[in-house]
């Protein structure tokens, strides 16, 4: 298994060009949030403005939309039960992220499928939360995307049917490669399933154990598929690796850390990383 280490932010993480506006860094369509979990797909939403993201569209309850808007002026809101645009925010999208708070009763499996009908083969997918509780439940196949799960143990286990205590690389690695798709397998030290390689992430912090980890660092991996989309494996990776070494700065000085204490110090992060490796970026990270 490859450890992960900080060289993947400097590979992925580069200057922004002069001649750049909003559709160089890609469109992401966030689907999720149900009355109950608006604040998954706001969390997921905020993480993929601040990590890049040039256009950011949140398709959520109508409930959610004042919370939204006030929270996170950047990005765009529509009714995520309004099928027809829906589907035109996807079939538009670079990146669509699917499951943050969407929930699991027939409206959501309906908002679920009405996603997974309209992704096309060029599109990356994030699939997270109860997405993957329902493809699970219904057995939906894997859409015909460049699709990355990001389970948690127990989601894990619901889509793989092997058992959490039973989870070994090599069991791992046989369901992922069924599945033809990216495993981001969130756990202490979370495994990255790619094609080709298993890598493993060394950093992390105790202080990570609060609601909305997952959620922001699905919408982190939306932001950086989008923004870094010449290379999605490599973007992909870089987004988990500065999830942690974010929250693990902010861990010295605080007990817990907040989800979107992480999104709101990546701009600043990344502007750190595109200059390269140097005794202060890295000094900044450990």
């Amino acid at each position: 298994m490859n450890k992960l280490t900080d060289q993947i932010l400097f590979d992925v993480i580069k200057p922004r060009p002069t001649n750049s506006f909003k559709g160089t860094f890609g469109k992401v369509t966030l689907v999720g949030g149900n009355r109950n979990f608006g604040g998954a797909i706001i969390m997921a939403s905020t993480a993929a403005v601040c990590a890049g993201a040039g256009l950011v569209t949140t398709c959520t309850d109508p409930i959610n939309a004042t919370a939204l808007h006030s929270q996170l002026p950047e990005a765009m809101f529509e009714d995520f039960t309004n099928d027809a645009e829906v589907a035109k925010l996807v079939e538009a999208a670079t990146t669509v992220v699917v499951g943050p708070g969407l929930g699991d009763d027939e409206t959501s499996l309906h908002i679920l499928k009405n996603v997974f009908d309209h992704v096309s083969h060029e599109k990356n997918l994030v699939i997270d939360g109860s997405a993957i509780t329902l493809m699970a439940r219904e057995n939906l196949p894997v859409p015909d995307a460049n699709v990355f799960f990001t389970p948690h143990e127990m989601e894990w286990q619901r889509l793989s049917g092997i058992k959490i205590g039973e989870q070994s690389e090599e069991k791992n690695r046989a369901v992922r490669d069924k599945l033809g798709a990216t495993v981001i397998l969130k756990k202490h030290h979370t495994e990255i399933y790619t094609a080709d390689d298993t890598y493993q992430l060394t950093i992390g912090s105790p202080a990570q154990a609060v609601g909305g980890m997952g959620d922001t660092l699905a919408g982190m991996v939306g932001g950086f598929l989008a923004e870094f989309s010449k290379d999605p494996e490599k973007a992909a990776l870089a987004a988990v690796y500065a999830h942690s070494a974010v929250a693990d700065k902010i861990a010295e000085s605080q007990y817990i850390v907040l989800p979107h204490q992480i999104s709101r110090a990546l701009p600043a992060f990344m502007k750190k990383m595109e200059k390269g490796p140097s005794e202060h970026q890295i000094g900044f990270m450990n």
